[in-house]
């Protein structure tokens, strides 16, 4: 209860929840202290494969016997995700206690909720600034409150894709303002850049970063990989190979971000990192709500006879991937989907084919998702397309044959009710 209340008292600091800017945060970070001076800092940015990099990194880190800090958003279940120290969330009293601590030397000022959140995480670093810490970038990367280091370790960008389209100009809704956006600002050190959906979206970032004086290592420029048989992969980089064991990630697409979290790793000096730690970090990493089997608990005791996957995917990127994925499903899929207002929900869906029926649900508790019947209405020239009011009444309404699969995907916010509902 203390933190929630705190948390609704952050909330109210700013009229809006977005308002792209770096000098609230640079001021209160001054008064802080700067503790994102003294980091060693990994940044990730990119539209899409940033949480799964991040945890294939910290991953093999932790086998190294290096400790991490790490700060990502959104959150999926509960805010505490974005506060890890020492390989391990804050508990409610602890970011209770942290966030005070800012509100406090914050005084009342303008700030973002993300801002003040971001500032904390910052704060919070101060009492293990020899751990390795890892940021994610939100939105787009030049505005991003995350942006205000004056130097790391690397920065590396995941896929980039058309997301978030509505902060951006009405004529600049465009790749080419999105990559300039998530690159032209990028600090100096080493730059990692994952496969890309297409090489004209490489080419465009190499133009991007074209001035900049960091290291620069694309993918099949400077490292690669390629799917072997008998569940290995074969990774290749300047400093040698790999013959490495697939990942505990459902999705062949997730071994670009496994992929680009190694080739980060081999080009930081002195990090102490041994192939075996690679080999061992990647069969354990720990990710959510990415294309993540849900093999017990209430929601699966609905479909007990069936796999049930959750994915927070939400723009074209994640419905291609997606949609690879089930392609290679040898029973019919059942798409449970959940979509933010903001979003393409026609581009989205239209990106998936062969699935045998579409449900659409409301997102429960999140205000400024589209109703489930309204999205019913946008997509109804889709053969077999239901509206159910729960994710519950959802599952129990499918018709479900023995190899059957079911999807439920369309929003971050929506796998995260998934996941504490079951």
């Amino acid at each position: 209860m203390k933190l929630k209340k705190t948390l609704e008292r952050l909330q109210k600091l700013h009229p809006k929840e977005i308002d792209l800017s770096l000098n609230r945060i640079q001021n209160l970070c001054k008064k802080l202290g700067n503790p994102q001076d003294n980091l060693n800092c990994i940044q990730v940015a990119g539209t899409n494969g940033k949480y799964s990099t991040i945890q294939a990194l910290r991953a093999i880190l932790n086998d190294a016997g290096i400790k991490c800090n790490i700060y990502t958003s959104p959150h999926i279940q509960k805010i505490n995700e974005r506060f890890v120290y020492n390989d391990k969330e804050l508990d409610d009293e602890n970011l209770s206690r942290l966030l005070n601590e800012v509100e406090e030397v914050n005084a009342g000022e303008e700030i973002t909720f993300f801002e003040i959140l971001t500032a904390a995480f910052f704060h919070g670093c101060k009492k293990y600034q020899k751990n390795l810490t890892i940021c994610e970038f939100g939105l787009f990367a030049r505005f991003d409150a995350v942006n205000i280091l004056k130097k790391n370790l690397a920065t590396i960008i995941t896929t980039i894709g058309l997301d978030h389209l509505d902060w951006l100009p009405e004529n600049e809704k465009t790749i080419d303002r999105i990559i300039f956006e998530k690159t032209s600002s990028l600090l100096k050190s080493n730059i990692i850049v994952s496969k890309q959906i297409d090489n004209k979206i490489q080419d465009k970032i190499k133009k991007s970063l074209e001035y900049n004086k960091s290291k620069k290592i694309f993918f099949n420029d400077l490292y690669s990989y390629t799917l072997g048989e008998n569940n290995f992969f074969y990774y290749e980089d300047e400093f040698g190979g790999l013959k490495l064991p697939l990942p505990n990630l459902n999705g062949e697409f997730q071994l670009s971000n496994v992929a680009t979290a190694i080739a980060t790793i081999r080009n930081i000096k002195n990090l102490n990192v041994s192939d075996e730690n690679i080999k061992k970090g990647i069969t354990s990493i720990q990710s959510i709500a990415r294309l993540q089997e849900i093999k017990n608990g209430r929601l699966k005791k609905l479909c007990l006879n069936n796999k049930l996957f959750v994915d927070g995917s939400h723009n074209p990127l994640g419905a291609i991937v997606l949609n690879n994925f089930i392609n290679k499903i040898h029973g019919n899929v059942h798409i449970i989907l959940g979509m933010m207002n903001n979003k393409n929900h026609k581009d989205y869906i239209s990106y998936f084919k062969n699935i045998s029926s579409l449900t659409t649900i409301d997102i429960p508790n999140q205000p400024n998702a589209i109703k489930g019947a309204e999205l019913k209405n946008k997509l109804n020239y889709i053969q077999n397309i239901n509206y159910k009011n729960s994710i519950e009444e959802a599952l129990k309404s499918l018709s479900l044959s023995k190899d059957d699969v079911v999807l439920i995907t369309g929003s971050l916010y929506l796998a995260g009710e998934v996941l504490n509902l079951n």
